[in-house]
């Protein structure tokens, strides 16, 4: 098995060798009992507790090496481990123990004429390729997901993590091993050449599905260059609409929610939206709650008298994810006008209607095509774990196969389970 240290030198060798260590693995989890891989995932917790100095001293070779890699202060912040992270980290791994697994459960069963029982059944996805960025709980997160649905994973980290991502590998690997599950279902891929990504997404034989997370050019290249499914969302455009009839106290709080209680994810809000009847007594009040955070307000020129402070947007303004304190702001004449700029404009991620029209609520969450629509909520809910889901690898925008947080049963199929007393077909 290669280690942080080790130096592929033959890369395509390596990813192919690597790939298939999985392929071995994926096939004996098939059959791994939910009470093993639950055993697994208290260990683990309790071995990250137990190995705490262990992890914060290899995170703080990656906080050293931060400045050279250009990251900002945000950035670093979520690079960086502490206790309190590492227990956060630890406690999630006990969490998803609660969840059930979803591996062999029966979907639809029914008896044909001739006596043949017939079952849809869930089934792992096999080999999940997971590429991310920065964030060194994303490893175990992803390792977690994934092993508890039955699936071997191939981790590729960024470089910025490299310590603490294999730190925290050795701790899953040595602890599968232990609880009598495949060593090699979590592998770390050991070198940070971006030309293995490459390699890895050639092999569609062995890997079964790629999950990229983190940039849009990251993204963008992962959706080109790999030969088999992809599950992703580029970027993360949402809205909110303050209709004509909102409670304007609630639209404001929701805006200021869905802006500001993190503006770096995905799950923010880039645009808000309001209705022409509205405009006039809800955009000062909303923009300066908004400029109190420190927003920057860029307006239509309909919205640009009503904000003071604003500053004239552009139509490129409609289409960034911004991933900072920035928003769009444009009035519209009707629901459906609001429908047909997020359609247009929008990422298909996550969109809200602020309304007390039933009608009004009805046509906007049916009418946008986004991976989740919310009414009178922030759009900061579009997260597996708000959602009741659990914990989650990612959020597609997909409509194949997944859509919205992919957590457990996104990370399985199904196959059909045919069992019979002899018959034959005539």
């Amino acid at each position: 098995m290669s280690t942080a240290t080790e130096i592929p030198q033959d890369l395509e060798s390596y990813t192919r060798e690597t790939a298939q260590r999985a392929k071995t693995a994926s096939q004996a989890l098939v059959n791994a009992s939910g009470a093993f891989k639950n055993q697994w995932l208290r260990t683990a917790a309790t071995r990250i507790r137990e190995q705490t100095e262990l992890l914060l001293t290899a995170n703080q070779k990656d906080i050293t090496a931060a400045p050279q890699y250009g990251l900002t202060d945000a950035q670093v912040d979520r690079l960086r481990l502490s206790p309190e992270r590492l227990e956060g980290i630890a406690s999630a791994l006990e969490e998803l123990v609660m969840l059930a697994d979803p591996i062999g459960e029966v979907l639809e069963s029914h008896r044909r004429p001739n006596g043949l029982q017939v079952s849809k059944v869930r089934v792992p996805l096999g080999v999940v390729f997971f590429i991310y960025e920065s964030r060194p709980n994303v490893t175990v997160d992803a390792a977690a997901i994934c092993v508890k649905s039955g699936n071997a994973v191939i981790l590729r980290g960024g470089k910025e993590a490299f310590h603490s991502n294999h730190a925290f590998h050795q701790i899953l690997s040595e602890t599968l091993s232990e609880c009598g599950l495949p060593e090699d279902a979590v592998q770390m891929v050991s070198t940070t050449d971006r030309a293995a990504v490459g390699h890895f997404l050639e092999l569609s034989d062995l890997i079964d599905v790629t999950i990229p997370r983190g940039g849009k050019s990251l993204i963008e290249r992962v959706a080109s260059e790999a030969k088999m499914p992809v599950i992703k969302h580029f970027d993360g455009n949402c809205h909110v609409f303050v209709d004509a009839s909102a409670d304007l106290a609630m639209g404001t709080e929701i805006i200021v929610n869905s802006k500001c209680q993190r503006p770096g994810v995905c799950n923010a809000a880039e645009t808000l939206l309001v209705h022409a009847d509205a405009a006039e007594e809800f955009l000062p009040q909303a923009a300066q709650a908004l400029q109190d955070r420190g927003v920057e307000l860029r307006c239509c020129e309909r919205s640009l008298p009503f904000v003071s402070g604003g500053v004239e947007a552009t139509d490129e303004d409609f289409q960034t994810e911004f991933l900072d304190l920035k928003l769009a702001v444009k009035v519209v004449d009707s629901v459906e006008e609001a429908i047909a700029h997020i359609n247009h404009y929008g990422s298909h991620h996550t969109d809200s209607i602020v309304t007390r029209m039933i009608d009004s609520a009805e046509q906007f969450l049916n009418g946008v095509d986004s991976s989740a629509v919310v009414q009178n909520a922030s759009t900061r809910f579009n997260d597996g774990g708000e959602l009741g889901l659990g914990a989650e690898i990612g959020i597609s925008t997909d409509k194949f196969h997944a859509r919205g947080p992919c957590g457990l049963r996104e990370l399985t199929s199904y196959k059909y389970i045919i069992q019979g007393q002899g018959q034959i077909r005539t």
